[in-house]
């Protein structure tokens, strides 16, 4: 125990260096970014001795090591500045898109690991048989369809054909959960498949390796039932995806920008798309900064859960 708190704490130490970095990542890349704060903020009717006021009322005539410790300054105080006209703080943006975009990733997530597991398990069971056979070609074609034309495919099949779900929007589950499920379930399944069909592999190979060891024949030969068995084989098995969830996790949410883009839901995905169409440096700043932050977040704590599961590593 002492030792896992050991690596937790050198995990979790580490996290303010790495937010530094990408901080300075994400605001070096943005200033090379067309876009000009005075024109947006003050739009067409502004002459240059206006735009030149406001540059140098806003600091942005500043070096650009200048502007970065500013921006970090603001940083700490939880502010990612304010929006192009109507001005509106950014995190005030990010607060109300956020958990929507925190939604469909854990909806996806879900779905993904339950398939993965699922698709796994039935392959290594009935290795090289026609389950297994099966469980390859459906995993190789969900490996190879990129989630956003899956997404499509879904709207074509399910909300313009069978009328089953919509074609896009969101319904709140505080008002109607059934309302909420409909309008998550396409972009749920678009976005959880590649990931599913990408670790339903990695399951069922360590599946195989494990079921060939020792003490799986030791377990089946002393008459042990066969789900039990299963379960002791399940555990040590998800070690190996588990050292790749972290990454898979960071692309379902990069994968929901574009998913929510493509079912017009209000999440991350349309504030980007907004500030990028709309030429708000401020807003592209805060958003890709928040969705950066919460893939490390996320990597620290899959790496928590990997030391709990993987004792081994803890004598490292």
């Amino acid at each position: 125990m002492v030792a896992f708190l050991r690596l937790a704490l050198r995990r979790v130490a580490m996290m303010p260096v790495m937010i530094l970095g990408i901080a300075l990542l994400v605001f070096v890349v943005l200033q090379f970014s067309p876009a000009d704060p005075a024109y947006n903020a003050l739009g067409e009717s502004a002459g240059p001795e206006a735009r030149e006021a406001f540059a140098e009322a806003n600091g942005l005539n500043d070096p650009l090591p200048v502007r970065y410790f500013d921006f970090l300054g603001q940083l700490l105080h939880f502010d990612l500045g304010m929006t192009v006209p109507p001005s509106q703080p950014v995190i005030d943006r990010i607060t109300a898109a956020f958990p929507l975009t925190l939604q469909l990733t854990f909806l996806g997530l879900l779905l993904a690991v339950v398939l993965a597991v699922v698709g796994g398990v039935l392959g290594a069971m009935y290795r090289d048989r026609w389950p297994d056979q099966l469980f390859r070609v459906l995993s190789m074609a969900g490996v190879a369809v990129p989630s956003f034309w899956l997404g499509v495919l879904l709207i074509q099949q399910f909300a313009l054909n069978t009328r089953i779900f919509p074609t896009g929007g969101y319904t709140n589950p505080a008002d109607s959960f059934s309302g909420w499920l409909t309008t998550m379930a396409l972009p749920a399944v678009s976005l959880a498949v590649p990931v599913a069909a990408s670790l339903a592999r990695l399951v069922r190979t360590s599946m195989v390796a494990e079921l060939d060891r020792d003490y799986v024949r030791t377990a089946r030969g002393n008459g042990l039932p066969v789900l039990l068995v299963i379960r002791s084989v399940l555990r040590n098995a998800l070690v190996t995806p588990l050292t790749v969830l972290g990454v898979k996790v960071g692309y379902l949410l990069s994968g929901a920008v574009v998913i929510e883009a493509i079912f017009d839901l209000p999440g991350m995905g349309k504030l980007i798309l907004e500030g990028v169409t709309g030429g708000d440096v401020a807003l592209v700043q805060g958003t890709v900064l928040t969705i950066a932050i919460a893939f490390l977040v996320v990597n620290v704590i899959v790496d928590l859960l990997y030391l709990l599961v993987n004792p081994r590593i803890r004598t490292v």
